[in-house]
């Protein structure tokens, strides 16, 4: 104790305090990263289509028309979405490989209604627009920011045997929600300063 105030509980709420108040910053950084990306992304809608890049990580074609070869289908995926006219429908995802070696190709061929429809392409040129893949990762990683960098994905514009293509990508549907992120830290600073007096105040009388 110092006084009547005790020494440990007041270190640790004065070093979560400014735990939350560092990550609001940290938030407001994140806020001008994206708004920078987000135009960026605007700008690779009418950029000329070009190869898909050597890294598949490569977020600067994001949004891009990009090109490529699926030698063939290694896998699967399938995802729900809208399609066009606003019905429900299904996404096919396929996993490509490109060669003996390299991270291989992911590919949104299109969509259909029927989620039980097998998809019948096998393979070859697709050119479309470059998107993150589907993220598996926990809500907790990406809360986190320690998610594994995302791939890209061809959405191809056309559709593959018979499938309806999947809705074109588009900037205006990516969050810019950092701004709200910090707002919540400093929030959460602010009541925990308020609060702990007055938990102090109580505990002094409670004691008397």
């Amino acid at each position: 104790m110092t006084g009547r105030i005790p020494l440990i509980p007041t270190l640790v709420v004065a070093l979560a305090v400014a735990i939350m108040i560092a990550l609001g910053v940290w938030q407001l950084d994140r806020r001008h990263e994206k708004a920078a990306a987000l135009a960026q992304y605007r700008a690779n809608l009418s950029l000329p289509e070009t190869a898909y890049p050597a890294n598949p990580t490569d977020q600067s074609y994001l949004f891009r028309t990009v090109r490529a070869h699926c030698l063939r289908v290694t896998g699967w995926q399938t995802k729900g979405g809208a399609m066009p006219g606003g019905r429900p429908g299904w996404r096919r995802i396929a996993t490509c490989a490109t060669g003996a070696e390299g991270p291989g190709l992911i590919v949104d061929i299109g969509m259909t209604p029927d989620p039980k429809a097998a998809p019948a392409w096998t393979g070859g040129d697709v050119s479309g627009t470059a998107m993150w893949e589907p993220d598996s990762s926990s809500a907790l990683s990406r809360w986190l920011g320690q998610k594994v960098p995302l791939r890209l994905m061809i959405v191809s514009r056309t559709g593959e045997i018979g499938l309806k293509p999947s809705p074109r990508p588009d900037p205006a549907e990516v969050p810019n929600n950092h701004l709200a992120y910090a707002v919540q830290w400093f929030l959460f600073a602010g009541v925990a300063v308020i609060i702990y007096p007055l938990a102090l105040r109580y505990r002094r009388r409670g004691a008397a």
